[in-house]
């Protein structure tokens, strides 16, 4: 067994992560965001996606970076001028359903 090195729960299904040549040792993944997921430089959230970088500082999504920086760069979409299917739409659309006939 391994201890968690946030809650200190000393665990037999605990598990280790090796970020950054460091290796740490945890009992959840709730201790291992909390101990190692940056922080959104605007409104502190835990960045657990890909978040947005600006300039080397880490924010949870565009709206805070744009916030933060000033910067009207940042966005969360990009529209094209093609419009292409989403993944949605096109599973959707392959797996219709036929009519079933009346009884």
């Amino acid at each position: 067994m391994a201890r968690c090195e946030v809650c200190g729960n000393d665990y037999d299904k605990s598990f280790e992560v090796v970020a950054a040549g460091e290796r740490h040792t945890f009992d959840s993944f709730e201790c291992a965001v909390h101990k190692m997921a940056p922080a959104c430089e605007h409104c502190g959230c835990k960045v657990i996606g890909h978040g947005t970088e600006v300039d080397g500082h880490f924010y949870c999504c565009a709206h805070c970076a744009r916030e933060a920086t000033g910067t009207t760069e940042a966005q969360d979409r990009v529209e094209t001028a093609v419009a292409r299917p989403s993944p949605t739409s096109a599973a959707s659309s392959s797996t219709s359903s036929s009519a079933m006939p009346p009884d």
